[in-house]
């Protein structure tokens, strides 16, 4: 069973990463950790990271820190 979960849990990431690239990221960054930089880079003028950030850290505190790849993105997240 345990084999199942992380199965499932490799597919949400993989899942993540592909949004983050087809809104144009690195591949290889999940869109919490790109959501997270920007948001410590720019604070509330973040926009929409910012919002997203506030809903996954009611849901799950700490997800930002927990999540970021600071050896992932390039600063290609940079608006």
């Amino acid at each position: 069973m345990e084999s199942v979960k992380r199965y499932l849990w490799n597919l949400l990431i993989a899942i993540d990463q592909l949004g983050n690239a087809l809104l144009a990221g690195d591949p290889d960054e999940t869109i919490s950790s790109r959501a997270y930089k920007h948001v410590k880079a720019k604070g509330r003028d973040s926009g929409v990271n910012y919002y997203l950030l506030l809903i996954l850290e009611a849901i799950d505190p700490g997800h930002g820190r927990k999540t970021v790849e600071w050896d992932e993105g390039h600063g290609r997240d940079e608006e």
